[in-house]
């Protein structure tokens, strides 16, 4: 059975979906790309860099090499707000665990700082406020704090780039501008044709997300979407206070129109909200942040953020960006055997929470791949429902 897709050629990270407030200082050593491998993990964010890691740590008898068609964390990972949430979008799921625990030990075994803070996170809303809420603002009506979750921050940049050195430094050998053209399974084998040469491979992980659907079989089941976020100029303690935002606690509404965000290192506070919808994922390279309607979104973002409280009114943006989700069925994770190998794996649609649970599933898929655990069976479950 063939799987074809084409994926983008794009050289490095895309420079007109903006530019978010950290960076990504990886790049692999070279390497021939290998003829055999054990194990082949498609794409180069969160997910693939932590199971690339997990795969030669647990079993470092084993090659393992990773393929990026641009270069690592050019996609959801290195575009994300950088928010760290509990659960998924639908809530807990069964045999879901401790994300929280389980992505902050992940982070200490792969010795990766990438300055996890869980201070919490406020859920907001326009109804039902504590009454001692810290955040008033204007929106919609009085947009207030509702109740805290669990949950916190990371620098994206430093996650990626850390998660990358240590899935080097195991062993397993990265493939930077190296696109997956496409993939036949035959006898039990994965043969990948990457940069023009045929790649044999015992089982694959395909860990791309949003990009490339067709090859992960999941073109007619999830829905691609790209999301915008801005960064603002440093605050001041007085004003960060001012704002609600002192206790360093992110944030997101329950209820409409959506608005997510969190304080950055720098005393910056990012703001996110609002969705370009499209048809097909390979229009997300045509997506440009300074015209369309992603520009119309960007801006009425602003408008927003400058009407949400006096200490904002004349606030200066330093970073715009935006970046892709996937949403599938039930706004659900993938989380399956390859609907033409049972010996590979897809992980995607994390439907804007893939911060901490795509290294915390990027981990388990590598033990599922090496026979160590079973997979969830959430499909099955919201069957059941």
């Amino acid at each position: 059975m063939n799987q074809k897709t084409d994926f983008l050629s794009n050289q490095g990270r895309e420079p007109h979906w903006g530019q978010p407030p950290w960076t990504i200082d990886f790049h692999p050593a070279s390497h021939p790309i290998p003829a055999e491998i054990d194990f082949a993990v498609v794409g180069g964010g969160f997910t693939g860099l932590a199971a690339a890691a997990q795969l030669r740590r647990m079993s470092p008898e084993k090659s393992v090499a990773l393929f990026e068609s641009a270069s690592i964390g050019a996609g959801s990972s290195g575009h994300t707000g950088g928010m760290v949430l509990s659960e998924s979008a639908v809530g807990d799921l069964p045999g879901l665990g401790d994300v929280l625990a389980g992505y902050s030990n992940i982070l200490r075994e792969l010795e990766v700082d990438g300055e996890l803070a869980l201070p919490g996170v406020w859920e907001i809303g326009r109804t039902a406020a504590l009454p001692d809420s810290p955040i008033q603002w204007s929106d919609s009506g009085n947009l207030r704090a509702l109740k805290q979750v669990p949950g916190g921050s990371i620098d994206p940049g430093l996650v990626v780039s850390g998660l990358a050195r240590a899935a080097e430094k195991s062993g397993a050998r990265i493939f930077e501008n190296s696109p997956v053209e496409a993939v036949e399974f035959e006898n039990q084998l994965a043969r990948l044709r990457v940069s023009k040469k045929i790649v044999t491979a015992k089982a694959v992980l395909f860990a791309t997300n949003a990009m490339s659907l067709e090859l992960a079989g999941l073109s007619q089941t999830a829905q691609p979407k790209f999301t915008l976020a801005l960064a603002t100029e440093p605050l001041t303690l007085a004003q960060l206070s001012d704002l609600g935002l002192g206790d360093g606690k992110p944030f997101y509404t329950v209820d409409f129109p959506y608005l997510w965000g969190r304080r950055l290192r720098t005393g910056g506070v990012v703001f996110g909200a609002g969705l370009v919808h499209l048809d097909d994922w390979r229009d997300l390279q045509n997506v440009d942040i300074s015209g369309g309607e992603a520009a119309e979104l960007i801006a009425r973002l602003e408008r927003r953020i400058r009407a949400l409280h006096p200490v904002l009114q004349n606030v200066r943006f330093t970073h715009r960006w935006g970046g892709p989700i996937l949403i599938a069925e039930g706004w659900r994770p993938v989380f399956s055997r390859h609907p033409h190998s049972p010996q590979s794996i897809v992980l995607a649609a994390f439907s804007g929470h893939g911060v901490a649970q795509s290294v915390y599933l990027g981990s388990w898929a590598a033990e599922a791949l090496l026979g160590r655990r079973e997979l969830p069976q959430w499909d099955r479950s919201a069957e059941s429902e």
